[in-house]
């Protein structure tokens, strides 16, 4: 049984002054045993529209949020994750320099999976007064949809654009795709289906 207009934060479309843009390890190493070249290659396609959709989400003065994982580097802080990620020899180096973060974003470091677990993404949120999420990121079948369950969770609403995501392996990929459209009730419309409207003001402030 569908029952997507029966949870009470399901949105229809994007309404700007509720949301807040959240990318899931977009700064990444993507150092997978095997596949590293194959994954690097997808998330480029992806990173492109993330892009595009980040300009989007800011001329609507939508906050933008990093989550992103640490990747081993307990000692560092996101500016040394960047350094590691943008590093010659890591794979994911252009994805990682395309979507550098820029000085009026928000980021929080994620020890595990979800963009919630030990991280202060719920307090940033409530601080934004932000109840619905566009995720976008990688991997989907990993981080996306682990922060899309916990998302889900705590009642927050859910974009999660088909084309604004990338996994390791393309069949996982569909899978976590469906199954957060089924399950956490995710609008996985292309991201050029998403319409944002510009507001005045100019975006809001980030962390220094």
């Amino acid at each position: 049984m569908n029952d997507r207009a029966e949870h009470p934060q399901v949105r229809t479309c994007v309404e700007p002054e509720r949301t807040a843009l959240i990318l899931i390890d977009v700064i990444n190493d993507m150092q997978v045993d095997g596949e590293s070249e194959r994954f690097a290659r997808d998330a480029l396609d992806a990173a492109h529209r993330i892009k595009a959709l980040k300009s989007q989400a800011k001329a609507a003065c939508i906050p933008v949020i990093y989550a992103n994982d640490n990747f081993g580097q307990w000692r560092s802080d996101f500016a040394g994750v960047i350094r590691h990620c943008t590093a010659d020899d890591a794979p994911g180096k252009p994805v990682s320099e395309l979507l550098h973060p820029e000085d009026d974003d928000y980021f929080v470091l994620k020890p595990r999976h979800s963009g919630f677990f030990g991280t202060t993404l719920q307090i940033l949120l409530r601080h934004l007064d932000r109840d619905t999420l566009i995720l976008a990121g990688f991997a989907a079948d990993v981080c996306v949809l682990f922060t899309a369950h916990d998302a889900y969770m705590r009642e927050f609403g859910l974009f999660v654009p088909c084309d604004c995501v990338a996994s390791v392996d393309a069949e996982a990929n569909e899978r976590a795709l469906t199954l957060m459209s089924r399950v956490v009730k995710a609008d996985i419309r292309p991201s050029d289906e998403l319409k944002f409207e510009a507001v005045s003001g100019g975006p809001p402030t980030g962390f220094s």
